[in-house]
């Protein structure tokens, strides 16, 4: 196993766009001289609303390893609700990151010697004019200021890159806002 791949997994629902902020974010890992990227959907059996999970990994070095992760550095979820269904921090490393949509402080939850962030995007996103349900963006700028490994300008970019056309500016302010609101506790 190489110490130098950070590891991230992002958990969410069928349509809340996990798999599209995990791209956004390699590429914005790419472009700040992450020069090994690997995303691994998984794709199961897909519906709006289920429990869907991405794997995310980056490093200064090409990644060989095209393997879902099961020991991941960060888990990122999209939904707090998923918290009561599915076990997202199975395998996080000790000293770990969890970050979360939730309007919820970070000691609120129980994640004993893990690093737990917070930030309600769900209602920073509608403040910020995007659909019920869209927190992909906002969640990027959460991730941003709890891992610290990339600007938000950086992470912005790529949000406008992706979204060219169709309310990139939009999304991009969404995740700077999420990122100014981020709560992050300590382990």
């Amino acid at each position: 196993m190489r110490e130098d791949i950070i590891e991230t997994r992002w958990h969410g629902r069928g349509g809340q766009g996990a798999i599209t902020a995990a791209k956004i974010v390699a590429e914005a890992a790419f472009r700040t001289g992450y020069s090994g990227v690997v995303m691994a959907p998984t794709f199961g059996t897909e519906r709006r609303g289920a429990p869907v999970f991405t794997s995310l990994k980056f490093a200064g070095t090409k990644i060989y390893d095209l393997s879902p992760i099961t020991e991941p550095d960060m888990v990122i979820v999209l939904d707090h609700l998923l918290l009561e269904e599915v076990d997202v921090a199975a395998g996080l490393k000790s000293g770990g990151l969890i970050v979360i949509n939730s309007p919820k402080a970070p000691d609120a939850y129980d994640f004993p010697g893990m690093r737990v962030a917070t930030a309600d995007v769900t209602n920073i996103a509608l403040t910020g004019g995007l659909p019920p349900g869209i927190v992909n963006t906002g969640i990027i700028g959460a991730f941003g200021k709890a891992a610290g490994l990339m600007s938000i300008d950086s992470l912005c970019d790529a949000i406008e890159a992706e979204f060219a056309g169709k309310n990139g500016r939009k999304n991009a302010d969404v995740a700077r806002t999420t990122y100014e609101h981020t709560r992050v506790g300590d382990v």
